[in-house]
């Protein structure tokens, strides 16, 4: 999954040359071009967005280079980011680009098609874009409270910055998992279950509960090992000056 920004042919025939399927969030559709190969006549429906047909013989005449491609990205001769970006420095020089481009405009209006006709499609790519704006807005919050930057001028450095803010972020998921399947079983017990429909819209990203910065004062006694704090029984109720 990724946004707009990612709808690109060579992403899309890499995506496709190495087993992925690549579903990305399809904005401005109306600005969105169809290829189709020679002899298909398009619907009047979709015949407004339909453009230059498919080049096969491009694709057939470097079908060979084209998987030498694939073969080196998947062996890790090569990293894919890295041949996206040359590839994408001069597409109309290299006829190798030329000819992924072609295969990413067959990709690319096979998944158009499908986004179009199945709202399912456009529902699932913007829940999973969700999930992912969630984790970097976690993150953001738990890197000194939304105002950190990476001073390290080393790499190595940088890695265990990095590494300590994913072992935090994993914390804090690892604390919220455990303690949303104690207050549903705590419900159940109730009589009142959570429905089934609804537990796909928990998430364990959530860190408004949780004290970033300020004073950490340990007060409670500590809790022995494989033993959970008890569950808050009722919600805080606000006060009259800040309703």
């Amino acid at each position: 999954m990724t946004c707009g920004g990612g709808v690109l042919d060579h992403v899309f025939a890499l995506c496709h040359l190495l087993g992925f399927r690549f579903a990305p969030r399809v904005p401005n559709l109306t600005a969105r071009r169809l290829h189709l190969f020679d002899g298909l006549e398009p619907g009047p429906d979709i015949a407004p967005l339909v453009a230059a047909p498919i080049n096969e013989r491009l694709i057939a005449d470097h079908w060979t280079d084209v998987l030498r491609l694939a073969a080196s990205i998947r062996t890790g001769v090569t990293s894919a980011s890295a041949m996206l970006e040359r590839l994408g420095s001069y597409p109309r020089a290299n006829r190798l680009a030329l000819a992924l481009r072609e295969i990413g405009r067959v990709e690319r209006t096979l998944f158009t098609l499908d986004w179009i006709e199945d709202p399912e499609e456009r529902r699932r790519a913007t829940r999973e874009l969700n999930k992912g704006e969630v984790e970097n807005a976690l993150k953001r919050a738990i890197f000194f409270h939304q105002a950190g930057r990476l001073r390290d001028h080393g790499l190595q450095a940088q890695g265990h910055r990095a590494s300590a803010l994913n072992l935090v972020a994993g914390v804090i998921v690892l604390w919220n998992t455990t303690y949303l399947g104690v207050a549903m079983r705590h419900l159940e017990r109730q009589g009142r279950p959570v429905p089934p429909d609804l537990l796909q819209h928990l998430s364990p990203l959530g860190w408004q509960h949780i004290n970033l910065t300020g004073d950490y004062l340990w007060t409670d006694p500590p809790t022995q090992a494989g033993q959970l704090r008890p569950l808050r029984q009722s919600l805080p109720q606000p006060s009259a000056q800040n309703p």
